[in-house]
């Protein structure tokens, strides 16, 4: 339903324009409210906030149409006014359009005419409605969803690019919250909710800050991804500031003996990037998956608290930047045989 305001002094064109439209006001097309000078208009529109559009005369008592005009446009872009006046000249026209209206009709009204422009004003602020609420629901899934997707999605055939995939180089790292299923124990589900988002937060920031991307959120648990140049430096340093803020938060209360800490597993080399799940049940999850990831997964499983692993070739990847110390080899699951560990100091 389009809600329409009428502004006119002359009484009597509130029945003309019930009768001219009734047909569609008796099917729930139009609402039609009216009003007999500017102030009156101001009043309904403090009322009707949903107000799409106005119909509205010039030469009018206690406020003129183009005062009118004046005291809506910022106070409501959506709504757009025609503007109906005897005053056809082309001062009044320019005065109207540069005061904001969207169009001007001379009077005697052409009422067919004045439903062809009705019907256009409205079909541009369907519109625009559309894109404010298109612009609404991107925001929102930005909420959702990684840059990295729909910098991907955005720039392909959605339908053809849905399973594609692309071999990368790049670092993954696992950063998991290490006991924080004791404090479930002893708060109210909110309070761990906003504790797990505060503690979330922190990595974040610091994973974005060496430009890396969350991939995803696994319980309590953050998998980021690190590609370009540097890419598994990055993803160190990203871990070793995130570990030791972690270890500077103090112990969260007695009941619960929770001291923020995180247990890291890092690996670097191939693996595939694409949209993983079903397109049948429109279920995808842009991730990364493969022997390295696995890989990394892995060593955060068997990293202890404020313990960053990562393999003996990553180690000697990252040069005299960072200080490792050997842990030795490890058995990991679903790997055939040991691999030589060390852990990131600094």
């Amino acid at each position: 339903m389009a809600k329409i305001l009428v502004v006119d002094d002359e009484e009597d064109l509130e029945i003309l324009f019930r009768q001219k439209y009734r047909q569609k006001i008796r099917s729930g097309e139009y609402e039609m409210l009216f009003a007999l000078n500017g102030q009156q208009a101001l009043d309904i529109l403090k009322d009707h906030g949903d107000v799409d559009m106005i119909l509205s005369d010039i030469n009018m008592p206690v406020m003129d149409g183009l005062t009118l005009l004046s005291n809506t446009k910022e106070k409501n872009p959506l709504l757009k006014t025609i503007i109906i006046s005897a005053y056809g000249d082309m001062e009044n026209i320019r005065k109207a359009m540069n005061l904001g209206a969207f169009d001007f009709v001379t009077k005697p009204v052409d009422f067919q005419d004045l439903e062809i422009t009705m019907e256009k004003t409205l079909g541009y602020i369907n519109q625009l409605k559309s894109t404010l609420q298109a612009l609404r629901e991107n925001n929102i899934l930005k909420m959702y969803v990684d840059e990295t997707v729909l910098n991907f999605m955005g720039g392909k055939e959605i339908e053809t690019a849905l399973m594609e995939n692309n071999t990368i180089e790049a670092t993954v790292a696992f950063i998991d919250l290490v006991g924080f299923t004791k404090i479930s124990e002893n708060e109210d589900p909110n309070t761990v909710v906003g504790l797990l988002n505060e503690f979330f937060d922190l990595m974040v920031k610091e994973i974005i800050e060496e430009k890396g991307s969350v991939d995803k959120f696994i319980g309590d648990a953050v998998m980021a991804v690190f590609q370009g140049p540097d890419h598994l430096s990055r993803a160190i340093k990203a871990c070793i500031a995130i570990r030791d803020k972690m270890d500077a938060i103090p112990e969260y209360s007695e009941a619960s003996h929770f001291k923020p800490q995180v247990s890291i597993g890092i690996n670097s080399g191939e693996m595939v990037s694409g949209n993983i799940g079903s397109k049948s049940l429109k279920r995808l999850d842009y991730t990364v998956v493969g022997d390295t990831v696995n890989v990394a997964s892995r060593l955060q499983n068997a990293a202890s608290a404020s313990q960053i692993l990562v393999l003996d070739r990553c180690a000697e990847a990252l040069g005299d930047g960072f200080k490792v110390n050997e842990v030795g080899e490890l058995k990991l699951k679903n790997k055939s045989n040991p691999v030589k560990v060390f852990e990131v100091l600094s």
